[in-house]
């Protein structure tokens, strides 16, 4: 195995094992606390439109039984029985399940962890059950259009590639599934030269030694065998003009996603991306709160963020707007409206000062909970192949001048990049898309 050095603020061991598993310590010299966690690269872009929701499902299924833990309840028992509390996530690039204990307690987390994920029963009548409860889950979804818009946002950027295709899948396709559906997934993605196991927080309140934490990961994933890992489906950008969809809905807000195809997360503009993300919309200080909503009383929410894959990424402006069509169209001419003045040069010194700063602190202030460093540390090691470690994060973006954010601006707030999403009571599609110019 191959051990790199530390960094300053937290000290970070990265192992690779014989089976080629990465394993990262991160020690917050904080708590006798540990967060655990096991990230694979598999996530919905590796699907297709006939598996769509199978990594998801999947994710469901780790907790229903395996070799040593056979049911959830007798799962749940032993993580809660050492105090611990456990989850799990599926993204579209990546899954995680992860476990939050007293650092006394990591054998039997990782023994949990390992358990559960590589020894699944995948039980025929569990997959049966399940299928009623992701069917309800997609169901409450559906139902909740704030947080549908983004998939739909993201469905008009990449429809006809698999990243435009939706993490829980749809109720025509996991009522289809059978256990080969999951067996045939996992022989492709969920392989230990896939994965990341990471474990941060109080490490050296374990008095076990980073050597003997090795072995004993080592021995829990031992029989976890090599394999070749499919490749994603790249995107071809082609969009030639603004594009709009609208899902009519009989709610009481319109929700809408507004945004343009960027750069992707290997790109090191995505620093000035982030600085531009956080000057129009980074907080209740920054542009589009002030003039959406404070000003003009237009929403309730409204921020602005980013999706960054390998390949592709995008900014995006997500908000909550009044159902009266001209007061939506306002909103829209607004968010717009402040775009092209950052495109005329219209932004101030302590814009990007402020939007430095929020970045900034946002990002520390969530490194105090050993999870959010855990999945920090994973995530970095998973998707970029390497770790940018947080004193080096916030290197790069307090590097980030006015021209850095000018420069990207004018590369990405263009016509042929723009695209709105709407979910709402709202049928005039040609008065809003007559909107969409820049």
């Amino acid at each position: 195995m191959t051990s790199f050095g530390y960094n300053t603020w937290m000290k970070t061991d990265i192992i690779t094992l014989e089976n080629g598993l990465k394993v990262v310590f991160v020690d917050t010299d904080a708590f006798p606390t540990l967060s655990t966690i096991l990230l694979v690269g598999a996530g919905s872009r590796y699907e297709n439109k006939v598996n769509n929701g199978v990594a998801h499902f999947f994710e469901h299924m780790a907790f229903k039984g395996s070799k040593k833990y056979p049911n959830s309840h007798i799962i749940a028992a032993e993580v809660e029985g050492a105090g611990g509390i456990f989850n799990a996530f599926t993204n579209k690039d990546h899954t995680g399940y992860w476990i939050k204990s007293t650092s006394e307690h990591f054998e039997r987390v990782t023994d949990v962890i390992s358990d559960m994920v590589l020894n699944s029963f995948l039980l025929p009548e569990e997959i049966e059950k399940e299928k009623g409860v992701i069917v309800e889950e997609l169901n409450l979804y559906n139902d909740t259009p704030y947080q549908k818009v983004n998939d739909i946002f993201e469905t008009l950027l990449y429809d006809g590639n698999p990243l435009g295709l939706e993490i829980g899948g749809s109720r025509e396709t996991v009522t289809k599934f059978s256990r080969k559906t999951f067996t045939d997934y996992m022989d492709s993605f969920y392989q230990p030269n896939n994965a990341v196991f990471v474990v941060a927080g109080g490490v050296n309140s374990t008095n076990v030694s980073n050597k003997a934490m090795v072995d004993l990961i080592s021995d829990k994933f031992k029989n976890w065998k090599k394999g070749e890992k499919k490749d994603y489906l790249k995107v071809n950008e082609n969009q030639k003009k603004p594009n709009l969809i609208i899902q009519y809905k009989k709610t009481e807000q319109s929700h809408f996603v507004l945004g343009f195809r960027s750069i992707s997360r290997l790109n090191n503009k995505k620093y000035a991306l982030a600085v531009l993300s956080a000057i129009l919309g980074g907080g209740m200080s920054t542009r589009l709160f002030k003039e959406v909503r404070e000003r003009r009383g237009l929403c309730y929410y409204i921020s602005t963020s980013r999706s960054l894959y390998n390949d592709v990424g995008n900014i995006y402006t997500r908000a909550g707007v009044t159902i009266d069509l001209e007061k939506t169209k306002t909103a829209i001419n607004v968010i717009l409206k402040e775009h092209k003045k950052i495109l005329d040069g219209d932004v101030k010194e302590e814009e990007l000062v402020r939007a430095k700063e929020i970045i900034k602190g946002r990002f520390l202030l969530s490194l105090e909970d050993s999870f959010e460093v855990a999945n920090y540390y994973g995530e970095k090691l998973l998707l970029e192949g390497e770790i940018t470690h947080p004193e080096d994060y916030i290197k790069s973006l307090e590097k980030v001048n006015m021209d850095d954010v000018m420069e990207i601006a004018k590369e990405t707030f263009k016509a042929e990049n723009l695209n709105l999403a709407l979910i709402g009571p709202v049928k005039e599609s040609k008065e809003i898309q007559n909107l969409l110019t820049i």
